[in-house]
C-alpha cells in the first residue's frame, strides 16, 4: 500500500510542479510538461516492478506513436482560444477533435504494422 502511495504522491508531484511554474514561466512550465516525466515515471514503476526491458521497449514505442496524433491537441487548443471560443469550449473542441484524429490515425498505424 505505501508503494502505491508513494506512485500516486511522486506522479501528483509532477502535475503541481508544472502548474505552479506556469503560473510565473510559462515557457519553462511547457518545457517541464513536454519533457517525458509521465513516460519516465511509468518506465521506472515497470522496471521496479520487474515488468521486463521488452515490456518497457513496447510501452516505449508504443508511446512514441500515440505522441503524434495527440499533436493535433496542441495545436486546436490554442488556435480555438484565439478564436474567443472560451476555455471550456476550446478544450472540449481540442480534446474532441484529438480523438477523432486518434481513431483515423489507429488504423492508419496497423496499416504500418505498428501494433498497439
Amino acid at each position: 500500500m505505501l508503494y502505491y502511495a508513494l506512485k500516486v504522491l511522486l506522479s501528483a508531484l509532477v502535475i503541481v510542479a508544472v502548474s505552479e511554474v506556469a503560473k510565473r514561466h510559462s515557457g519553462f512550465a511547457a518545457l517541464i510538461a513536454a519533457l517525458p516525466l509521465t513516460s519516465l515515471l511509468a518506465f521506472v514503476w515497470l522496471h521496479l516492478e520487474a515488468a521486463g526491458e521488452a515490456r518497457i521497449a513496447e510501452l516505449s514505442q508504443q508511446i512514441f506513436w500515440l505522441v503524434l496524433p495527440s499533436l493535433a491537441f496542441f495545436l486546436l487548443l490554442p488556435w480555438l482560444l484565439k478564436l474567443g471560443a472560451g476555455f471550456w469550449l476550446s478544450l472540449f473542441g481540442a480534446g474532441l477533435a484529438t480523438v477523432g484524429v486518434y481513431f483515423a490515425a489507429l488504423p492508419l498505424l496497423r496499416k504500418f504494422g505498428v501494433s498497439l
